[in-house]
């Protein structure tokens, strides 16, 4: 238990290292078998953890370079826990549901040592060690999206790499003066988050630090107009590389926003309500008038992965218990709902190869199973009541009502355009006659296929009607989080907010 979160980070990493010794004709089942360990082993860390505890539990702290404070410091609490779940989940159902046979062990490589770079960004609380693993992240998806994907599969992972790169670096230019600020400070030098969260900054230096970090951040959600990287990425990876992408490495940022921006820059993340506000309301309303009109599945899903991740972001700068456990939330349901339309989409590619919505019509009566599954995942993106999409977006849209109910209302449109851009796929695609003589004898979901898909379809369902058991443990470390920034705020307009934040949250 001392060292669970290194277990938990490392195993991927050490299988996928001994997976180079493993045949091939073995490696799915190893991946299946290595997967599936990673997964318990986060059950497991779930089961221990003591959700009435707000703070960071499972810490594990060891020197690396002790002069320039450089640390093995990992930990986690509500926040971070339930993305370490789905990160290690949506790997395993990934691997699970592979139809992948070209290089199949070079894949599952890649994806066991990408699943140890997802897990260490998730629980590291050095920056120095938060920084490797996201940089990290970016290699083994560059090789996934390059080596398996579609026609112009260079193009997008080098235009993947060089944007979420780019972005990086500004990110670090932050992190080293936040560490020399600290050093100014106190005379030694440190990277450990919980040491950066006592420095006071004024809002001038604020305002700077947030925008280094807001480059590095935004680009990985992606939020507008850093979003153009994304659909090239969806639309050439393969499907497990889309799952992932979706599911996880999206997350990376808005997580980012929650763990460094808002504890670090209070009043700075105040001040930026509004521009961030704007850019969402793009994110949700241009991006979904964009989905509309694609004729490609996947390019639809992919762009409704952007307009929903503009609802998160609104739900993080809510600056309220309601807002941010429904965005932390909607992170967790998101990933689980696109990363099951991603593997939909693939399983309807690898029988037809295409993903024209003009290629199919009637697939309903031809593939029953099929229609069902992917109608319940369309009913849950478009935050359907009783399904876990509806959960966080219903919290995210309470929780910034409070800053501004107009923003609120266009916010809102997000659940009638996602409805109209899904309902439409839907009925160009499953109803109707069956006008292409090859879709009459589409074989409907195997059994791997339904098993991969049937724990995604039980959480969907489960988390919508009963969600107490995540909300719980979020929503006491986000009050934590706000009581923390309401205690640390420079501008009395900053503690205003935060702290009727707080209040009402303690009313309740």
């Amino acid at each position: 238990m001392d060292n669970i979160l290194t277990l938990l980070v490392f195993f991927p990493a050490i299988a996928g290292l001994l997976g180079f010794v493993i045949e091939e004709k073995s490696m799915r089942v190893y991946g299946i078998t290595v997967t599936v360990l990673e997964f318990f082993l986060s059950l497991w860390l779930w089961g221990i953890y003591d959700g009435a505890n707000a703070g960071l539990q499972f810490v594990e702290f060891v020197p690396i370079i002790p002069s320039m404070g450089v640390n093995y410091y990992l930990g986690l609490d509500g926040i971070s826990l339930f993305i370490v779940l789905m990160s290690t989940f949506m790997t395993m159902i990934g691997v699970i549901s592979l139809s992948i046979k070209k290089n199949l062990k070079n894949m599952i490589i890649s994806l066991l040592f990408l699943e140890m770079t997802m897990i260490g960004v998730f629980v590291s609380l050095d920056a120095i060690i938060f920084y490797l693993f996201w940089e990290l992240s970016l290699v083994p998806m560059f090789y996934i999206i390059g080596a398996w994907g579609g026609p112009l599969r260079i193009y997008a992972s080098i235009k993947f790499f060089l944007y979420t790169f780019t972005g990086s670096l500004v990110m670090l230019v932050g992190m080293l003066y936040v560490a020399y600020a600290y050093h100014d400070l106190t005379g030694v030098w440190s990277f450990a988050l919980t040491d950066w969260y006592s420095v006071v900054f004024s809002v001038d230096a604020q305002m700077w630090l947030f925008a280094a970090f807001f480059v590095g951040f935004a680009i990985k959600v992606p939020m507008f107009p850093f979003h153009t990287w994304l659909p090239y990425a969806h639309g050439q990876a393969p499907t497990i590389g889309s799952v992932i992408l979706a599911a996880v490495l999206l997350k990376m940022g808005t997580y980012g926003f929650v763990r460094f921006s808002l504890p670090m820059f209070p009043d700075a993340a105040v001040i930026w309500i509004e521009p961030i506000a704007v850019l969402s309301l793009i994110m949700i309303i241009y991006t979904a008038m964009v989905a509309y009109a694609q004729k490609d599945i996947k390019q639809v899903i992919a762009y409704s992965s952007v307009s929903h991740m503009g609802i998160i972001m609104l739900g993080i700068f809510a600056m309220n218990a309601e807002g941010i456990t429904g965005s932390v939330f909607q992170m967790i349901a998101h990933g689980i709902v696109s990363g099951a339309l991603f593997m939909l989409v693939g399983m309807i590619y690898d029988r037809r190869h295409t993903k024209m919505m003009d290629q199919f019509g009637g697939l309903a009566s031809v593939m029953p199973k099929f229609a069902l599954i992917f109608g319940v995942m369309l009913m849950s993106s478009v935050g359907l009541p009783l399904t876990m999409g509806f959960v966080g977006e219903f919290l995210v849209l309470i929780g910034f009502y409070h800053v501004s109910p107009m923003i609120t209302i266009l916010g809102g449109t997000s659940i009638i355009l996602g409805a109209v851009y899904m309902l439409s796929l839907f009925k160009k695609s499953f109803f109707g006659p069956v006008t292409i003589e090859e879709n009459r004898t589409l074989k409907d979901l195997n059994a791997n296929e339904i098993w991969s898909l049937l724990p995604l379809v039980v959480l969907v369902i489960w988390l919508g009607v009963y969600p107490k058991p995540v909300l719980q443990p979020i929503d006491n470390s986000v009050h934590a989080l706000l009581k923390f920034m309401d205690e640390k705020a420079v501008n009395e307009e900053t503690k205003a907010l935060i702290h009727v934040a707080t209040k009402t949250k303690e009313a309740k």
